[in-house]
């Protein structure tokens, strides 16, 4: 089954029954189901027309925010297993809190990646407690780098895994390879394109990202990427993989491009918000 909005595709599900939300603009949309069963006949529902009124999101009164997730302690690290498979090359990664400059509130952090091999990588991870009764997510931040060349990709992800299922929202800057945000399919183990621009960041610059997710369904469903003021709407879900664990965290990844050029990545006012 599809959802189309004003003839796109907006969200699609493998199954005999569709339940979930659309993030759509302010605005009028034309809005149309279809559906195709197993001889390959399509069923597709009259168009209707529906108009939001309002921006819409936002985070609710009730929500915990986790504020300033850069300036806790406890961070997680590993270089190899940011690779393909989890078995990446070796690389040297570190990390630097409290930093006065640069820095938007005088307490950055530093993340540096200096590769051994072609498109080497590092991961950061920071765990914030089992959280099983979230299912909406907003992860909020500013990064900053000085040199744009050397990025590969940046990668924004928050994971929460209950009742043996492991929710993966991955998004990635592929500065250098599609030049797009790509979102991560748990089950299958491969980024999907979206088609939303992401260029190289400004050097010297302070980039403000936001990004939002939602559990609904049984699947991890990508809502938006708002960057430096410009939102745009990803509508994507992925089923989820099992595992053995229950947990909440945000995490934040560096991939080297072809020549291992070192770089480092700052990033200030990190905030986690979940209800």
């Amino acid at each position: 089954m599809m959802i189309y909005v004003d003839n796109n595709p907006a969200y699609t599900v493998y199954s005999s029954s569709l339940n979930t939300n659309v993030a759509m603009g302010t605005g009028s949309h034309s809005v149309v189901v279809q559906a195709w069963d197993t001889s390959g006949a399509v069923l597709k529902a009259a168009p209707i027309t529906v108009k939001v009124s309002g921006s819409g999101g936002g985070i609710p009164s009730n929500a915990t925010t986790f504020w300033n997730v850069n300036q806790m302690t406890g961070w997680s690290s590993c270089d190899t297993c940011a690779g393909k498979n989890g078995d990446g090359p070796t690389a040297k990664i570190s990390l630097t809190q409290f930093l006065g400059t640069p820095a938007m509130d005088g307490k950055s952090a530093q993340y540096y990646m200096a590769g051994t091999k072609a498109y080497s990588s590092g991961i950061w991870w920071k765990q914030l407690g089992a959280n099983p009764n979230a299912s909406n997510f907003v992860y909020d931040l500013y990064f900053y780098v000085k040199n744009p060349g050397a990025v590969q990709a940046l990668e924004f992800d928050a994971n929460q895994s209950l009742d043996g299922k492991k929710f993966i929202f991955g998004t990635e800057c592929d500065v250098l390879g599609h030049h797009d945000w790509d979102v991560w399919d748990t089950l299958h183990h491969v980024w999907v394109q979206t088609g939303i621009a992401c260029k190289p960041p400004v050097a010297y610059s302070w980039n403000h990202l936001t990004l939002e997710f939602q559990r609904v369904g049984g699947q991890a469903k990508f809502l938006s990427v708002t960057l430096n003021g410009n939102k745009s709407y990803i509508n994507k879900a992925f089923w989820p993989e099992s595992v053995n664990a229950s947990e909440l965290n945000v995490a934040f990844q560096m991939d080297g491009n072809g020549y291992n050029t070192p770089y480092s990545t700052w990033l200030d006012k990190v905030n986690f918000s979940v209800w």
